[in-house]
């Protein structure tokens, strides 16, 4: 899926990541609101409108072209307010266009494919927008902290050792 970088007003750039290697977390306040202060809340609300608006607009030409698909990944703890920031931001959104997967424990079914199959069968089509309320990121936070979850896998023993998560990251990459 190719990747096109979409224009914005600037507001996002603080929060996003160009080189990993150099990103840390640390680094980051965790009450950062960037410009909005609460008192502001006012002039918040109405670019929040302005930007669902747009990306009503947005979404009908992508919908039209049906050349495209857009995928959003919201990761992070529970309770870190994924939930609410998809409500929020894609409120104005026609639902028929798009999709939201929560990607809770694998089934048998999805324990008996690759780690990246049952992300792959939920990517949007042409057209539409897909949302995935966590990911394949899991595969290499949650299973990594937790062994017994990789065991459940059933992968063939000479598979699983120190290079199984180098693997896994160059896999979320290329994918």
């Amino acid at each position: 899926m190719a990747r096109r970088k979409i224009a914005t007003n600037g507001l996002s750039d603080r929060y996003r990541v160009s080189d990993g290697r150099r990103f840390r977390l640390a680094s980051i306040a965790p009450d950062d609101t960037g410009p909005f202060v609460a008192a502001n809340r006012k002039e918040a609300k109405r670019q929040l409108g302005e930007h669902i608006a747009r990306i009503d607009r947005l979404q009908e030409k992508l919908y039209a072209q049906n050349q495209w698909a857009l995928l959003l990944v919201f990761q992070a703890m529970d309770a870190a307010g994924k939930d609410s920031v998809i409500e929020n931001v894609l409120s104005g959104i026609n639902p028929q266009g798009c999709e939201v997967h929560s990607f809770k424990a694998p089934s048998a079914e999805e324990l008996d494919h690759d780690f990246l199959w049952r992300c792959a069968r939920r990517l949007p089509e042409r057209g539409r927008i897909g949302v995935f309320n966590r990911s394949y990121y899991e595969e290499v936070l949650v299973v990594r902290v937790h062994p017994e979850f990789l065991g459940k896998q059933n992968l063939p023993q000479k598979l699983v050792g120190p290079s199984l998560w180098k693997e896994r990251f160059e896999d979320i990459v290329s994918f």
